[in-house]
């Protein structure tokens, strides 16, 4: 049986939302480069959560986190700009911004305890 990997479904699950949000964008706003940013950095987070799974070491592990949590930070910053230009409600944007918010907070807690281990980029 597979252990249950938090990061990586909550990160999947955050995906599924910001390809939704994607849709719904393009869809009912008619807005086109902001959607593909927020897709970028928004779906990558759990594409470098998976990738990390097969890390070909403690350090590439820790880079592949690492990278995910740029991204992570990335989103934050255009789930705030859409909510700010009036694409998205509060509502969504409170919520979309919880969730990555979570994300964030994952990804620093298995950073730093890394980096404590003595595991280096």
């Amino acid at each position: 049986m597979e252990k249950k990997n938090i990061l990586y479904d909550k990160s999947y699950v955050f995906s599924i939302r910001i390809v939704k949000l994607a849709q719904y964008l393009s869809k009912e706003k008619k807005e086109y480069i902001l959607n593909k940013q927020i897709i970028r950095s928004g779906t990558s987070i759990c594409a470098l959560v998976s990738e990390s799974k097969f890390a070909q070491s403690r350090a590439d592990f820790l880079n592949k986190l690492m990278v995910a949590l740029k991204e992570a930070n990335e989103t934050q910053y255009w789930i705030n700009l859409l909510y700010d230009t009036d694409y998205i409600s509060k509502t969504m944007h409170q919520s979309l911004l919880k969730d990555c918010k979570e994300l964030v907070g994952l990804l620093v807690s298995i950073t730093k305890t890394l980096k404590n281990k003595g595991i280096t980029k």
